[in-house]
């Protein structure tokens, strides 16, 4: 019988040939609420994912970003975003992923991180490791914040004010740097594999970080809230890194709750 891993992983490469196919002909977009984008492709990936999951695993239940859904019977619930990156999308920014989580009850079992510009599959079982195009991934052995490579993602100004900014400078000022490519789903797995040191954002949805979080877990990370506590796939942020530098980035972000900064923002003058 195939693993939920194998499974998960014909069904998003699927997915991204669908994506690049809808690609190549100049994706349009449309607004769902305020700020955020809507693809044909978010739709129709997500459609192709449900329909073979639900043709798979019948009594699974599935919850899917663009509203699909299926209530089945068990204790399995896949987390599904057919297209983490629309915005990169829809302006041809090549920077997006097909994400496929599992969880069986409240535990993380299985997840694949699909990059289809790139042919990168990452995937990961809980308790057998994880990995990219079926090579074993570790995360990063630095030790020091000072010489780490960190992201973040900026969701609309309407979810929390802009509250990210400050936390976004502190760790500008503090590391060799912060990327913000605008896919979390993809930041999670670069933190799994090692290109990155750690990852933090705000108001996530579970789809956006079912798969990356236990691929982060497998590949040796540690991942909590903001605040180091235990992490909640429905809380409000999130924070996964190497686990060499955890503690110094929670208690780098215990001063800017606080109100602290190690590195005040520069004062606007004219010039």
């Amino acid at each position: 019988m195939e693993s939920f891993t194998e499974v998960a992983s014909q069904i998003a490469r699927q997915a991204g040939a669908k994506i690049l196919e809808i690609g190549r002909k100049g994706p349009g977009f449309e607004l769902k609420g305020v700020f955020d984008l809507v693809t044909e492709a978010d739709r129709s990936s997500e459609a192709m994912i449900l329909a073979e999951l639900i043709r798979r695993y019948p009594t699974h239940s599935i919850v899917g970003e663009e509203g699909g859904s299926h209530a089945g019977t068990s204790e399995y619930r896949w987390f599904v975003d057919p297209l983490d990156g629309t915005t990169n999308f829809a302006h041809g920014f090549p920077v997006y992923n097909v994400s496929i989580g599992l969880q069986r009850g409240d535990e993380l079992i299985a997840g694949i991180i699909y990059d289809p510009t790139r042919d990168e599959m990452f995937s990961a079982e809980r308790g057998a490791g994880a990995f990219l195009n079926g090579q074993r991934i570790r995360v990063t052995p630095t030790v020091k914040l000072a010489e780490s490579l960190v992201a973040t993602g900026f969701p609309s100004r309407k979810r929390h004010q802009n509250i990210n900014i400050h936390f976004y400078y502190q760790l500008a000022m503090l590391t060799h740097g912060v990327r913000r490519a605008g896919a979390a789903a993809m930041d999670l797995a670069y933190v799994a594999c090692g290109r990155l040191d750690a990852f933090w954002e705000f108001a996530l949805n579970p789809w956006d970080m079912a798969a990356g979080v236990l691929l982060v877990r497998e590949a040796g990370g540690t991942v909590t809230d903001m605040r180091g506590k235990a992490f909640d796939l429905h809380g409000t942020n999130i924070l996964a890194d190497n686990t060499q530098v955890h503690e110094e980035i929670v208690e780098l972000f215990a001063e800017v709750y606080r109100g602290e900064v190690r590195v005040p923002l520069p004062q606007i003058a004219p010039i």
